[in-house]
C-alpha cells in the first residue's frame, strides 16, 4: 500500500514499528471520516493504494470504515479484504450458544426509550443475538435487555476477546446485572444471547379445516384439490379433512 487509514494512528505506529514497516498514516475515524474520506478516495483516485485498519476486530463491522467502502464502490474502487479477526465470529465460536442462525445487531443506543425500542423489536427473534457494548454502558444495556427479555434469557458475555485478559462468563442477564452491580465491568464486550424460544403453534381442529376447504373451493380450486392443500397446510390426515369438508357442505 502506498499509504494507510488508521483509526488511531498511535495504535498502528506501534504495529508499524514492531514489524519495522514505514508508511503514510492518514487518521480516519468516527469524528472526522466526512472530512478526510473525501481525501483518502481522492489519493485512490489519484493512482495510490490504501489499507485501511481498525483498532481492533475487522474493519467497517460496527466501525466508521462502513462509510470509506460505500464511498469506494460508488466510485468504482476496488476493495478488497484481507481476513483478520472478527469480533462477532470469535464472541459466536466460543459462547456456548447456537451458531447455526444469528443476527448481528451491533451497538445499542445510549437512549433508553431507542436502546429499548430496539430490543423489543427482536423479542420474538429465534436467532441467537449479537451485540457489541463498552464497558461504562454494559450494565444499563443488561437492564434494558432483562426488562424485554426476561433476567432468565441465557447470554454469554465475551470480555477482551483475543486479548491477555480474555474471558467468556455464560449465565442469565439477571445473574449478569447481580454480577456487574457489584463489580465495575473492564474491556470490550460482546454480547451473546439466547434466541427466544419457538412458540408452539395451537393444533388445527376440524372446523379449521372445513373453513380452508371452503375458501380454496371459492378461490377456484376443486374439492379433491382443496382438501388435498388443507391437509397439507393444516398437518392433518386426508380423511380427517374429506369429512370435514362433506358436513360442513
Amino acid at each position: 500500500a502506498d499509504f494507510i487509514a488508521a483509526e488511531d494512528t498511535r495504535v498502528t505506529l506501534k504495529l508499524l514499528n514492531y514489524l519495522g514497516i514505514k508508511k503514510s498514516l492518514v487518521s480516519y475515524y468516527e469524528h472526522n471520516k466526512a472530512q478526510k474520506g473525501n481525501v483518502i478516495l481522492d489519493r485512490i483516485l489519484a493512482g495510490e493504494t490504501c489499507a485501511l485498519v481498525s483498532d481492533a476486530g475487522s474493519p467497517a463491522i460496527s466501525d466508521p470504515g462502513e462509510d470509506l467502502v460505500k464511498q469506494c464502490a460508488e466510485a468504482g474502487v476496488t476493495v478488497c479484504a484481507i481476513p483478520g479477526p472478527c469480533a462477532v465470529i470469535t464472541a459466536l465460536s466460543i459462547s456456548g450458544q447456537s451458531t447455526r442462525r444469528f443476527c448481528f445487531e451491533g451497538f445499542l443506543s445510549t437512549a433508553k426509550k431507542s436502546r429499548k425500542a430496539h430490543l423489543e423489536s427482536l423479542v420474538h427473534e429465534q436467532r441467537t443475538m449479537i451485540f457489541y457494548e463498552a464497558p461504562h454502558k454494559l450494565l444499563a444495556t443488561l437492564e434494558s435487555m432483562a426488562e424485554v427479555f426476561g433476567p432468565q434469557r441465557s447470554i454469554s458475555l465475551c470480555r477482551e476477546l483475543t486479548k491477555l485478559h480474555e474471558e467468556v462468563i455464560r449465565t442469565t442477564l439477571g445473574d449478569a446485572i447481580e454480577m456487574y452491580s457489584q463489580q465495575p465491568p473492564k474491556g470490550e464486550f460482546v454480547l451473546v444471547i439466547a434466541g427466544c424460544a419457538p412458540q408452539e403453534q395451537p393444533a388445527a381442529t376440524t372446523t379449521d379445516a372445513a373453513q380452508r376447504v371452503a375458501q380454496l373451493m371459492e378461490d377456484g380450486l376443486s374439492r379433491k384439490d382443496a382438501i388435498k392443500q388443507t391437509a397439507v397446510e393444516l398437518d392433518l390426515p386426508k380423511n380427517i379433512v374429506y369429512d370435514a369438508a362433506l358436513r360442513n357442505a
